[in-house]
């Protein structure tokens, strides 16, 4: 790894938020970070390194690594010469399998911001294999999807201590506006449910079941919190299928953890109006014409200003109850969409780039890959992990 050209090497850095990715390793990684940007439009990551330079002149200098994600043999020289990549590009069942495969290949690790189910179950099936034999870190979800209920889940546990079963719900919280890449990801997977099954079944086929343990998410119904004071919905997001993979792979999460996943609304009226809305919004993305009309308002790549960016904001409770003994931890930060996933997206390469952590390879979450590391770097950033109760 050390003999490779480059450290991190940014792929789709001419996005939005490609671009706030850019910007953060421009004024946060360390000097001695060797880094590239990389896509296929060579006239417009020169104009991302000259936004770059303005803010760090050294990086005028940046090298610009062109490859399309059809091309395969430029991937795989892409994936060869540097120690950890970074993947934008989505939708990512339509476009992130090959540079999956070619980190796979080269034991390369990567990290991207998936919030596909489908696609990260099918990567699992197809390349865990192979990122095993070459020593590969394929990192998927690292970005509001889902390092704040990953780690939370694991702050809370550590809270817990202890060695019985674990009992954790998670509820969200945020002020933001989903970015046209979410948008897109959404609607595109609103009518595969069927295959999104299919592939989650071929993974826990593949997987298998932790020997002598059991870690699993659950389905949750709708009903008021009394201790957060909210209406929870269950979210059917991806996050709780990472924490339940990150129970199965961690032993301090105890011999039976179980984790549920809300949205927390404050009165009723909201929570009405909530799921009516959801519940339009999936019927409208089975219909063709107005599938499209709805991708055609919110295009990929574009998002909010940065005035309108300063005034989101996150937070995510987590109640963890095991053996009579109860605790209430609270992750919380910033713009959910853009800011803080650029944030913890470039965090997470540094993170494998440069911290000691745990010895693993495969397809693993950012729990397993980089726990306590990445938290640490995360907190230092202004994300908070706290202990409310």
């Amino acid at each position: 790894m050390a003999d490779r050209d480059f450290d991190i090497v940014l792929f789709g850095a001419t996005g939005f938020t490609g671009g706030l990715t850019a910007q953060y390793l421009a004024r946060h990684a360390p000097a001695s970070t060797r880094w590239a940007l990389a896509g296929r439009n060579e006239a417009k990551l020169a104009r991302v390194r000259d936004d770059l330079a303005a803010v760090n002149p050294a990086l005028g200098e940046l090298s610009l690594l062109v490859a399309d994600v059809t091309d395969a043999a430029a991937l795989a020289d892409i994936a060869a010469r540097t120690r950890v990549l970074i993947t934008t590009v989505g939708p990512y069942l339509a476009h992130g399998e090959p540079l999956v495969q070619a980190c796979a290949d080269a034991g390369t690790d990567y990290v991207d911001l998936t919030g596909e189910a489908e696609f990260v179950d099918l990567m699992y099936s197809r390349h865990h294999d192979r990122a095993v034999q070459t020593g590969a870190r394929i990192v998927h979800s690292c970005g509001f999807d889902s390092i704040p209920h990953d780690l939370g889940a694991l702050y809370a546990v550590q809270q817990l201590g202890t060695d019985a079963p674990i009992s954790l719900r998670g509820v969200v919280r945020a002020s933001g506006q989903p970015s046209g890449g979410t948008f897109h990801t959404v609607i595109a997977s609103i009518p595969r449910t069927a295959q999104a099954r299919e592939a989650a079944r071929r993974r826990r086929e593949k997987e298998g079941k932790p020997a002598g343990r059991r870690s699993r998410a659950v389905a949750g119904k709708p009903h008021r919190d009394a201790e957060l004071g909210y209406w929870l919905v269950p979210l059917p997001t991806i996050d709780p299928a990472v924490v339940a993979h990150s129970g199965a792979a961690l032993a301090s999460y105890g011999p039976d953890f179980s984790y549920s996943h809300y949205a927390g609304i404050k009165t009723l009226r909201y929570l009405v109006g909530g799921v009516a809305g959801i519940g339009a919004l999936g019927l409208a993305a089975q219909v063709g014409p107005l599938r499209r009309m709805m991708l055609e308002k919110m295009p990929q790549g574009d998002g909010p200003d940065e005035q309108r960016r300063a005034r989101s904001w996150f937070t995510v409770d987590f109640i963890g109850e095991s053996a009579g003994r109860r605790v209430h931890t609270r992750v919380s930060g910033g713009d959910p969409g853009y800011g803080e996933t650029a944030k913890m997206l470039a965090e997470s390469a540094l993170c494998l780039a440069f911290d000691d952590n745990p010895p693993t390879a495969g397809q693993v979450t950012t729990a397993a890959a980089m726990g306590t590391n990445l938290t640490a770097r995360l907190v230092a950033a202004g994300i908070r992990f706290e202990t409310v109760s």
